[in-house]
């Protein structure tokens, strides 16, 4: 039969150990004697164990009874959490988080599903969009945080990772061996003239062969192998691959992910983001991101 701990009884427990006897922590409860009295003995019938000894002049744990109190002090902490969490005015509202779309993977996810699962009652408004523009509405106070990639780290940022610029292109694709090089890059992307100098530089004929504005029309045209984009280390779709040239193109500079907060406005909410954001980054490791905090 399934046996079920009750969480007011277990707190008088814990103030019947904290303060030594039933009538001191029925007063701290503001419950009668025998009332505490009464859920300390339905505890041990459940348990079927002595948890108080009643030997002496004041009340004391037996062996059983202190095991039981540092389980009981946690799930009542985490009761707590869980109430004040699910309930609390301070956990509701709406935070506008901006991310250029060539970085949302593989984090952004993550942070939208554990950030829910923590603060349900907040709702995140997902912005994509290019790092000028992003830096352009956080100035407005259009957005609460923000993720830029940008070629340093800037003052007013904290720089979350620094990786190298790769191509990506078609999984097994092989339009990259063609001559000239079909590449695919939005307009305002700040990765494109980088590109285009990189390959200047080593007497690469290019061509662009896509127009737009929009980042879906180029991850559409590169899965197809109609063309190559290159992306920082790491934030590749998982669709995408990165090419394994053999030093057939460039290499690339390295660029850098910072965030860019409205933590001086003291909003909790924004700040608890943030903390997940950068946490998450962390937790990515080596194998993508190398973190400076």
């Amino acid at each position: 039969m399934m046996r079920n701990l009750d969480i007011t009884t277990l707190r008088s427990f814990v103030a019947v150990a904290d303060s030594g006897g039933v009538t001191r922590a029925a007063g701290f409860l503001h419950l009668t004697q025998s009332a505490v009295s009464m859920q300390m003995k339905r505890l041990e019938e459940l348990l079927g164990l002595e948890l108080l000894d009643r030997s002496g002049r004041t009340i004391a744990l037996t062996a059983s009874g202190d095991q039981l109190l540092g389980y009981a002090r946690r799930m009542i902490a985490l009761n707590d959490e869980v109430i004040g969490r699910l309930t609390h005015q301070a956990f509701e509202g709406h935070v506008v988080l901006g991310v250029p779309h060539d970085i949302v993977y593989p984090v952004i996810p993550r942070v939208l599903q554990r950030f829910n699962a923590v603060y349900p009652r907040v709702k995140v408004e997902l912005i994509s969009s290019f790092s000028r523009g992003l830096k352009e509405q956080f100035s407005k106070g259009e957005c609460d945080l923000i993720l830029t990639t940008e070629s340093s780290e800037n003052p007013d940022s904290e720089t979350l990772a620094e990786r190298p610029l790769v191509w990506i292109g078609a999984p097994n694709g092989s339009v990259w061996h063609q001559r000239p090089l079909q590449i695919a890059f939005c307009r305002h992307c700040l990765f494109r003239p980088k590109v285009i100098e990189a390959l200047n530089a080593e007497g690469i004929a290019w061509e662009v062969i896509v127009d737009t504005e929009s980042d879906r029309t180029i991850e559409v045209t590169v899965s197809a192998d109609l063309a190559i984009h290159a992306v920082l280390e790491g934030t590749e779709a998982p669709h995408l691959a990165k090419i394994d040239h053999g030093g057939k193109l460039p290499e690339l500079p390295v660029h850098v992910i910072n965030m860019y907060t409205s933590e001086n406005s003291g909003n909790q909410i924004v700040t608890e983001l943030a903390a997940l954001v950068r946490h998450s980054f962390n937790s990515t490791g080596s194998a993508y991101l190398k973190v400076a905090e």
